[in-house]
C-alpha cells in the first residue's frame, strides 16, 4: 500500500507539508488543525490522539493526505479515487470503525463505497458544504448599529456558551473544549459585534498559516438574528484575518442554508469547491 499512517504530527508535516501548502485554500482544515495541535497537543479535539496519513504512489510525490481527530469524520484532501479506496481498505483492517468521511464528492463516494464493501456499513449524507474564498471584501450596506471588538480573556464564558450553542444547532459531534476557546481568544481569533458594550454576534478565525486563514464559526443568538449582525461581524473578522497577514481568506457554508450562502457572496466570497460529509452509523446494539 502507498499509505503511511502516523500519530507523529511533525513527521506528518515534514512529509506532507509541501503538498498542503501547495493549495492552502483547499487544504485549509488540515493546515489550521495542525497549527492548533502544535499549540495545544494532539488530543485537544477529543479523547484520543489525532491520526495522520499521506499517500505516495510508487515512491513519487505525496498525492493525498488524511487527518482524523475523533469524534469528527475522517478528513480527506483531494486525491485520486484509487487512493481513497486504498485508504478505506487500510483503515477497515486497522480501525474497524469510523464516524464518517469528509471530502470532495468524488473522493468521499469512492472512500464510502470501499468502506461499505469492507465493513458492510453504508454512508449516509450528513451535510453538503461549499468552500468560498474571498475575492474582495465588500462591507454590508447598510451596516447595523454597533461596532466590532476583539474578544479578550474576560469574554471566555460568553464565547464558550455561544460556541456550545453553535455546536448544538449544527449537530456537531462532542462538546466544545474550553482550551480551544482560550487558544482562539489568545491569538485574537474571536471578534464580537456589540451595541453599547452588549455582544450581539460572534465570528471566529483560524491562525494564519501558509498565508491563509479560515472564518469559523459565525454565531448569532436567536434573539439577535435577522438584524445584519452576522454579516457585520463576518466582515469585521475578515478584516482581522487580512490584517494578520492572510492573503487567502476562506470559509465553509452548509449548502442547505441559502441565507448564509447569499450573505457571504454579498461580502465578496466566491465558490471554490463543494464537499460532502457522510456519516457511518454505528451498528445497532453497539
Amino acid at each position: 500500500m502507498a499509505w503511511t499512517i502516523t500519530k507523529d504530527l511533525e513527521e506528518y508535516l515534514a512529509e506532507a507539508g509541501d503538498f498542503l501548502r501547495a493549495d492552502p485554500a483547499g487544504n485549509t482544515v488540515p493546515l489550521s488543525v495542525a497549527e492548533t495541535l502544535r499549540a495545544q497537543g494532539t488530543d485537544v479535539y477529543g479523547n484520543a490522539d489525532a491520526v495522520f496519513g499521506w499517500w505516495r504512489p510508487d515512491a513519487g510525490e505525496v498525492g493525498g493526505i488524511f487527518l482524523h481527530t475523533r469524534p469528527y469524520p475522517i478528513l480527506l484532501s483531494a486525491m485520486p479515487e484509487r487512493a481513497a479506496r486504498e485508504l478505506a481498505d487500510v483503515l477497515a483492517g486497522d480501525q474497524g470503525s469510523l464516524p464518517g468521511v469528509n471530502a470532495d464528492q468524488v473522493v468521499a463516494q469512492a472512500f464510502a463505497a470501499a468502506w461499505e464493501r469492507r465493513t458492510g456499513t453504508a454512508g449516509e449524507v450528513r451535510m453538503r458544504q461549499r468552500l468560498y474564498r474571498l475575492e474582495r471584501l465588500e462591507a454590508p450596506k447598510p451596516l447595523p448599529p454597533g461596532t466590532p471588538r476583539i474578544a479578550t480573556a474576560s469574554d471566555h464564558s460568553l464565547v464558550l456558551a455561544w460556541l456550545e450553542a453553535f455546536q448544538q444547532e449544527s449537530q456537531g459531534p462532542g462538546g466544545v473544549n474550553a482550551l480551544l476557546v482560550d487558544d482562539k481568544i489568545g491569538y485574537g481569533g474571536i471578534t464580537l459585534w456589540e451595541i453599547d458594550s452588549v455582544p450581539m454576534s460572534l465570528a471566529g478565525r483560524t491562525r494564519v498559516v501558509a498565508d491563509m486563514a479560515r472564518i469559523a464559526p459565525v454565531y448569532t443568538p436567536p434573539e439577535h438574528r435577522r438584524q445584519g449582525y452576522g454579516a457585520a461581524v463576518t466582515a469585521a473578522v475578515t478584516r482581522s484575518a487580512l490584517g494578520a497577514g492572510a492573503r487567502d481568506v476562506v470559509l465553509f457554508t452548509d449548502l442547505a442554508n441559502p441565507t448564509s450562502n447569499s450573505i457571504y457572496q454579498r461580502l465578496g466570497y466566491r465558490p471554490v469547491i463543494d464537499r460532502l460529509m457522510l456519516a457511518f452509523p454505528a451498528p445497532s446494539g453497539s
